[in-house]
């Protein structure tokens, strides 16, 4: 992991443009308004221009942190390991929700739903996100329930589509980052079923392009985002507004990722 203290550059004219890539966890509309005041401030902060490239799936997000083709990326923890696997990119920091660095998987229902357990599961309707997210089926199987065990299960994208889903009724159950699942429940649509262990969140990393000089300067503006300044705020919430900010994380605390998705990484 990249813990130099590098000074950052002050800003320059003619030097190459940097591009910030990200998993796709809503429509494009909403990921580039995510995203953007993200790039303004790295762009800022590190005195070149940051450029938004986003990725339509997981696949294509890790594959092109692998490939050099971002030099900087957030990245779902499977999306990490992949990127990590494929091409040596490397953490910088990892995203802080309510003040704790972990994330939480939820399998949710509609509010009014029968469904009360795990077990009520059998014969449902279940909704999934991305193919290439095997953690969520990792966290539904470890659950107790095997997937063969449902009645049926989709995949449809995003997390949104999935909340969506259930709440319209197309699906009657589905898995959810925790963040999502917190604003769908507070509405009074869907109700929690059940919350996977604690697990590494969201992150950022590097491409192996990116010099370990870069890196550090990066990864030192990420760490500097405090919630209480309010330019800083609105930073960090834009890109999910339960987030508190940046941690310093390593390759070992994805490793609890690697080993309960193996059996889904064909």
């Amino acid at each position: 992991m990249v813990l130099a203290g590098t000074a950052l550059t002050s800003p320059a004219a003619d030097v190459p443009e940097l591009y910030l890539g990200s998993v796709a966890m809503d429509i494009p509309s909403a990921m580039y308004r995510r995203l953007k005041p993200l790039a303004d401030y790295l762009t800022r902060e590190l005195g070149r221009p940051v450029q938004l490239r986003l990725s339509s799936d997981l696949t294509r997000a890790s594959n092109e942190v692998a490939a050099g083709a971002v030099d900087i990326a957030y990245l779902t923890p499977v999306a990490y390991i992949k990127a990590q696997s494929a091409g040596q990119a490397r953490l910088l920091v990892k995203c802080v929700t309510a003040g704790q660095g972990s994330l939480h998987l939820m399998i949710v229902t509609r509010s009014n739903s029968p469904i009360r357990s795990v077990a009520d599961l059998a014969g449902k309707s279940f909704a999934f996100g991305d193919p290439a997210a095997i953690l969520q089926r990792a966290v539904v199987v470890n659950a107790g329930m095997p997937l063969e065990k449902l009645g049926s299960y989709k995949f449809i994208g995003h997390y949104d589509n999935i909340a969506r889903g259930i709440a319209s009724g197309e699906f009657d159950a589905g898995i959810l980052k925790d963040t999502t699942a917190a604003q769908w429940v507070k509405r009074g649509e869907l109700r929690v079923v059940h919350t996977s262990p604690g697990l590494p969140p969201y992150n950022i990393a590097v491409s192996k392009r990116v010099d370990d000089r870069l890196a550090a300067q990066m990864q030192r503006a990420l760490l500097t985002l405090k919630l209480d300044n309010p330019e800083h705020r609105r930073v960090i919430q834009a890109l999910d507004p339960r987030y508190t900010g940046f941690a310093a994380t390593s390759d070992a605390e994805y490793e609890v990722v690697r080993v309960l998705t193996r059996p889904f990484d064909k």
